[in-house]
């Protein structure tokens, strides 16, 4: 009898875990909501940045709520709720799994590096990682915001990712530093050593491999605190430059109507939280179906039930 593969172990038991199920649809959910945003644009009529002042606001001036002609509503300059959430789900999407795909590989390589050298590099790389988690990352980011003076979307979107992706590294490499420090002690690797293999072989081909249920939990852990971040700094007017949406914008420029127009901070806030409690969830699985401890853990509890 032919024994299963690792990956499809994982599978079989992530496919068990009903939330990170539940959780991997509603993000797919968000994905097709976002991808379709030129289509609600379409089917509405309303362009992401247009305003419709005769329809969107009443005749006080105030936000029309959800209706026929806006099915989200509309906001304070009479724009498409619906349509800016869509866009702005690109946005923070786009930022999130980029921010955390980028600082997955540097903190990857930065941790690796100082793990298993170790010595003046291992000293060096840790007191930079040190200062990076000292920095007041909001600060830093209104700061160089105002630097480099950015108006477009593109140039605020590239410097988002940077910024997170800059902060985000420092812990990722720190986390992955302390698994190199275990790994390199491993029978395994001293095998390898023994066998002749360089310091890169040993690398690519022993600890990478080992590293890889780790990296793969925490870049999927990432991705929210990334959105979130993105949502912090667009809320402050540090992220995206309007009138580009993001989930943080609105939320921002819905704070000042919010007890007559509701739907300004339900909307993107029902969004952002779904999106983030999803990743979580979907992190906690992934990290139970690859860990085996853990699942046989679950089953010996399961059994005694």
């Amino acid at each position: 009898m032919r024994g299963r593969s690792p990956s499809r172990t994982a599978w079989e038991r992530f496919r068990r875990d009903r939330a990170a199920v539940a959780s991997l649809a509603v993000l797919l959910l968000i994905a097709v909501f976002a991808l379709l945003a030129p289509l609600w644009a379409h089917l509405t009529g309303h362009p992401g940045d247009a305003t419709f002042p005769a329809t969107g606001l009443d005749m006080n001036g105030q936000p029309r709520g959800p209706g026929r002609e806006f099915p989200l509503g509309a906001d304070q300059l009479g724009r498409d709720v619906l349509v800016r959430a869509a866009y702005g789900a690109r946005i923070s999407l786009a930022v999130g799994v980029s921010a955390a795909l980028l600082a997955a590989v540097a903190g990857t390589a930065a941790g690796t590096l100082a793990g298993f050298a170790g010595g003046l590099l291992d000293a060096v790389l840790s007191r930079l990682i040190d200062g990076a988690l000292a920095l007041p990352y909001l600060l830093v980011a209104i700061l160089l915001s105002a630097a480099f003076q950015i108006s477009s979307a593109r140039a605020g979107i590239v410097m988002t990712i940077l910024v997170i992706a800059f902060f985000s590294v420092a812990a990722f490499a720190r986390i992955i530093r302390g698994q190199v420090l275990s790994l390199r002690r491993r029978e395994f690797v001293e095998a390898a050593r023994a066998l002749g293999a360089s310091n890169a072989r040993i690398i690519v081909a022993e600890i990478l491999p080992n590293l890889a249920a780790q990296v793969t939990v925490l870049t999927a852990l990432l991705v929210p605190a990334s959105i979130v971040f993105e949502a912090t700094l667009s809320f402050l007017g540090a992220g995206v430059p309007p009138p580009t949406p993001s989930w943080g914008s609105m939320l921002g420029e819905g704070g000042d109507v919010f007890q007559t127009a509701w739907w300004l901070l339900a909307v993107p806030g029902v969004l952002l939280l779904a999106t983030t409690l999803s990743f979580n969830l979907l992190a906690d699985g992934v990290r139970d179906a690859l860990d085996p401890h853990r699942g046989r853990a679950a089953a010996r509890k399961g059994g005694r039930r």
